[in-house]
C-alpha cells in the first residue's frame, strides 16, 4: 500500500532590507518613546526597504533564490509560486509572476494571495493541496510585504508596529508522514471595519480627495483588533491541538505571527507552552505581515530537528486567522 503523500517544507529563505528604523529614530518623528513602544508591543526596531522603484518582489526574489541555493535546485524546477502579500508591486500583474521573472522560474505558474497577516498560513495550506494532489513536485510559498509603503509615519498608533521583509519556503512531496499535518483556518469579513486600507480598491478608487484624506494608509482600531486577535489566535491553536490529540509537551515550537508580544504570550499560555518554546523576533523586525512566520522559521532553522512538532498561528486584518500543525522534515547541518 502506497504511503499517503504529504507536503513537507524542505528549505527556507529570507530577505531583509538593510535600513533599521529604531524606536530612537521614531521618537524624533512622532510623539512616542522607546519604553512605551517596547512595553506595549515588544518592538525595538524594524527593517525598511529604501530605494526608488523597489517593491515587494525585490525582497521576495532573493528569499526564493536563497532557498533554491540551500536545496541545490534550479529555479527552473519550481512548478508553482504563491506570493502571500497585501502590498503587491502593483495591482497586476501578480507579484508572484514578477518574482518568477526575476529569478528565472520560467516553468512555474504563479499567483498572489491576500489574507493580511494570515496570508502565509493560507498560502501554505493552498500550496500543500497542490503537492498532495500529486500533480506538482516543487511549490514555493513566499510571504512578503513592504508595509512601509502603506504606513502613515505621522500616525503613532500604527507606524511603530510594521516593518518590511520576505520569507519563503519550498514544499515537496514526503512519504515519511512529515510536513503539514492539519490546518484550521478562519475568516470573518465583519472585522474589516477595524483594520483596513480605505481607498485604492474598486469600492473607493484613488482620487485627489482620497490621497488628501490619507485614505491609502493602514487604518486600525487597536483595542478592538487586540481583543479579537488574542482570542482568535489562541483559540485556533488550542483547537488544532485538541483535534490532533496534542498537549503542550508534544509541541516543540510555537511559530506565531509577530504582531504583538502580549498576543503571542496569551497564545502560548493557552497552549500550555513555556516561553522557551516560542519563536520570538518581533523586537528585531516588527510586524512584517505575511513575512513574520517564514522569517521565524528562517531564524530558527538551525535549531529545528526532523520530526519536531510545530504549531504555526496567525491573526490578520479583515479578519483572518488560523493555526497549522507541521512536522518538521529535516535536520540542518
Amino acid at each position: 500500500m502506497q504511503q499517503k503523500i504529504t507536503a513537507a517544507i524542505t528549505a527556507v529563505g529570507a530577505s531583509l532590507p538593510e535600513f533599521r528604523l529604531t524606536n530612537k529614530i521614531l521618537e524624533t518623528m512622532v510623539d512616542t518613546s522607546d519604553e512605551w513602544i517596547k512595553s506595549r508591543t515588544g518592538v525595538e526596531e524594524r527593517r525598511i526597504l529604501k530605494g526608488e522603484g523597489l517593491g515587494t518582489s525585490d525582497m521576495g526574489a532573493p528569499a526564493v533564490l536563497e532557498l533554491c541555493k540551500k536545496r541545490g535546485i534550479d529555479p527552473l524546477e519550481i512548478d508553482l509560486l504563491i506570493c502571500c502579500t497585501v502590498t503587491p508591486d502593483m495591482f497586476f500583474p501578480a507579484t508572484a509572476n514578477i518574482i518568477c521573472h526575476k529569478i528565472g522560474a520560467k516553468n512555474a505558474f504563479g499567483f498572489d494571495l491576500g489574507a493580511a497577516c494570515s496570508g502565509f498560513l493560507f498560502g501554505l495550506t493552498t500550496g500543500t493541496a497542490f503537492i498532495e494532489s500529486g500533480r506538482y513536485k516543487k511549490v514555493v510559498v513566499v510571504g512578503a510585504d513592504k508595509m512601509s509603503s502603506i504606513v502613515d509615519y505621522s500616525d503613532r498608533t500604527t507606524c511603530i508596529l510594521f516593518g518590511d521583509a520576505a520569507g519563503a519556503v519550498l514544499l515537496e512531496p514526503n512519504e515519511e508522514g512529515l510536513g503539514l499535518q492539519d490546518s484550521l483556518l478562519k475568516s470573518d469579513g465583519s472585522g474589516a471595519k477595524y483594520l483596513h486600507m480605505k481607498a485604492g480598491g474598486s469600492a473607493r478608487p484613488s482620487s485627489m480627495e482620497t490621497i488628501a484624506a490619507k485614505e491609502h494608509y493602514i487604518y486600525q482600531e487597536g483595542q478592538s483588533v487586540f481583543k479579537f486577535a488574542v482570542v482568535g489566535m489562541a483559540d485556533a491553536a488550542y483547537e488544532l491541538m485538541q483535534r490532533n490529540n496534542l498537549t503542550g509537551d508534544d509541541i516543540s515550537w510555537l511559530v506565531p505571527h509577530q504582531a504583538n508580544k502580549r498576543i503571542i504570550d496569551a497564545t502560548a499560555k493557552r497552549m500550555g507552552l513555556s516561553p522557551e518554546k516560542v519563536m520570538l523576533n518581533i523586537h528585531r523586525y516588527g510586524n512584517t505581515t505575511s513575512g513574520t512566520i517564514p522569517l521565524c522559521l528562517w531564524d530558527w532553522e538551525r535549531q529545528l530537528k526532523k520530526g519536531d512538532n510545530l504549531v504555526l498561528a496567525a491573526f490578520g486584518g479583515g479578519f483572518t486567522w488560523g493555526a497549522t500543525y507541521v512536522k518538521w522534515a529535516y535536520d540542518t547541518n
